[in-house]
């Protein structure tokens, strides 16, 4: 004989399935990546619309210079987020990274070289702020505040009012070349970076460890896992990933100035929430970060093709990050209290 439970629909941690092992249209409403796959589908529809040369390959290919840098940045903080970690000093670690690389070229150190002194450099950054969070328990916003404004006054006191240029022709290559003539290879490096840390996080016990901690770090702790060794491998992560974004920009612009990446650590954290990565932690996709990303980045393009000034893009900036932590609240249909 039957019992409720054999004729009650079969829940999973995704999905709800039918007693006929069918998916529901209302299951995908649910799911964020499908919310994101829409709205980038419905940006794309009416920039077509509106924009007579938007859909044009290579203006499409180029329009990716304006956030792979970025991109680059947001795929470690996703994983810091889900860590219930944040970095806020990325950007100030960019133009950190930038000015050594101009000092290394002003004392003849070879093309090579340079991306070796922005990544190592961005890596110590990393290091630092991991340090002074897991060594002294530190909250990573306090820290990462205070590095910000460190590593950017250490950029304006070396610089001042000047600026580095003259980079090699190497470093130009990889921040403004393409791959065959089609493929910009900043846009080529972010599709293999986030191919590598969607493996790293849905793939590997490494990644099973991170959403462990982030939903429960004490719980975490008590079952073995070195809580504070990966929070800090996150940090050197993601100060290691400035370091590459700050090589790409550099040669993408063709100098280092102080202001250089300023204000991007927003846009960072607006892509990675926007992404369905939890500010509260343990929850969160690569795929999810990247529609982001491609939703964002087209909705700059259009802006930029309709001659939008750019004040206007920090204000779009701002609504999506206040809608994306509002909607999925609202969507599980919780009521605070």
């Amino acid at each position: 004989m039957n019992t409720v439970a054999d004729t009650a629909p079969v829940k999973t941690s995704r999905y709800e399935i039918s007693e006929r092992g069918i998916f529901r249209a209302a299951d995908l409403l649910r799911h964020w990546e499908f919310l994101l796959a829409l709205l980038l589908i419905a940006v794309f529809c009416i920039n077509c619309l509106l924009l007579p040369h938007f859909f044009d390959f290579y203006n499409l290919a180029d329009s990716t210079f304006n956030f792979s840098e970025k991109a680059l940045i947001a795929l470690p903080m996703a994983l810091l987020i889900i860590c219930r970690e944040i970095d806020i000093s990325v950007s100030a670690v960019i133009a950190l990274s930038s000015v050594m690389m101009g000092i290394a070229n002003h004392y003849g150190v070879p093309a090579a070289g340079l991306f070796v002194v922005g990544i190592g450099t961005g890596t110590l950054c990393g290091l630092l702020n991991g340090f002074l969070v897991t060594r002294f328990a530190l909250p990573s916003i306090v820290v990462t505040i205070g590095s910000m404004s460190l590593f950017r006054g250490l950029a304006s006191v070396v610089l001042g009012d000047q600026a580095f240029t003259n980079y090699p022709e190497l470093l130009s290559d990889w921040g403004q070349g393409y791959f065959f003539d089609i493929l910009p290879r900043p846009f080529a490096v972010l599709i293999v970076a986030a191919a590598l840390f969607a493996l790293l996080l849905h793939c590997t016990t490494w990644g099973r460890r991170i959403y462990a901690i982030g939903n429960n770090p004490v719980t975490a702790r008590f079952s073995g896992i070195a809580v504070d060794r990966y929070r800090l491998m996150l940090f050197v992560l993601t100060g290691a990933m400035a370091g590459l974004a700050a090589c790409l920009l550099t040669g993408r612009i063709g100098s280092t100035r102080p202001n250089i990446a300023l204000g991007w650590e927003l846009e960072i954290i607006t892509v990675v929430i926007l992404g369905g990565v939890s500010i509260a932690g343990g929850a969160g996709t690569i795929g999810g970060v990247l529609l982001a990303i491609l939703t964002l980045g087209m909705v700059t393009y259009g802006l930029a093709l309709a001659n939008v000034p750019g004040i206007i893009m920090t204000i779009v900036v701002g609504a999506l990050l206040l809608t994306t932590i509002a909607v999925p609240r609202l969507l599980r249909g919780k009521t605070t209290r």
